[in-house]
């Protein structure tokens, strides 16, 4: 029954003598290319918190293991802890020690902290995957970049806090500052990231050998 459901909902709208204005909204296509894994920020550019609640908001509206709802979020801005929680916590770029990312002076300052209500699971990792991907989506949607950290000691992130849940997960938030292009590779392929000449550059399994 949803096939078509706009083009049909906006003839309906036309025939009744309505003016329809379509938005000139990016293409899922677009979303992903540009959702690339930013391991430098932008500090002059202050994150709000209302950016922050924006880009939480789209976990009420994804889908749920049984409808468990499993998630609730801390939010950071510069202002409530976030400038200096990146080099206090986090470890960025596990491939590439060498750098110790982020470069100083580049460090994120604004976070989501997911927390989880339940033990972790299967259902709840999966959960927590969507959840994440959703949220690093709306966060390129509103033209910001994100990137998702579990290398932290979660019992220290929990204390410093006071956080009455677990934290599995942090979204960074920002304006990412790296030059990111995905390379296509055959499988079987290192698939390490790495840097070359100042771009990022990220193999990716190319179409042909992913499908069995």
């Amino acid at each position: 029954m949803a096939d078509n459901y706009l083009e049909r909902r906006e003839e309906a709208l036309r025939t009744a003598g309505h003016t329809v204005v379509r938005r000139n909204t990016p293409s899922l296509e677009t979303l992903l290319m540009k959702n690339r894994s930013h391991r430098g920020f932008d500090k002059s550019y202050v994150v709000a918190m209302r950016q922050l609640e924006t880009i939480v908001s789209v976990n009420n509206k994804i889908p749920s293991s049984k409808n468990g709802q499993f998630f609730r979020f801390k939010l950071l801005d510069a202002a409530s802890g976030g400038e200096d929680f990146c080099r206090k916590f986090l470890h960025f770029g596990a491939y590439l020690p060498e750098l110790h990312l982020p470069v100083p002076g580049s460090e994120p300052q604004a976070f989501i902290i997911a927390c989880a209500t339940v033990p972790e699971s299967p259902s709840v990792d999966i959960d927590l995957g969507i959840a994440l991907q959703s949220m690093a989506l709306k966060a390129v949607e509103i033209g910001l970049n994100a990137l998702i950290v579990r290398a932290f000691n979660h019992q220290d992130v929990k204390d410093a806090l006071g956080l009455p849940l677990e934290p599995l997960a942090v979204l960074a938030i920002g304006k990412g500052t790296d030059k990111i292009e995905l390379v296509d590779v055959p499988a079987g392929s290192d698939l390490r990231y790495y840097r070359k000449d100042g771009v990022h550059y990220v193999p990716k399994i190319s179409i042909s050998d992913l499908i069995i």
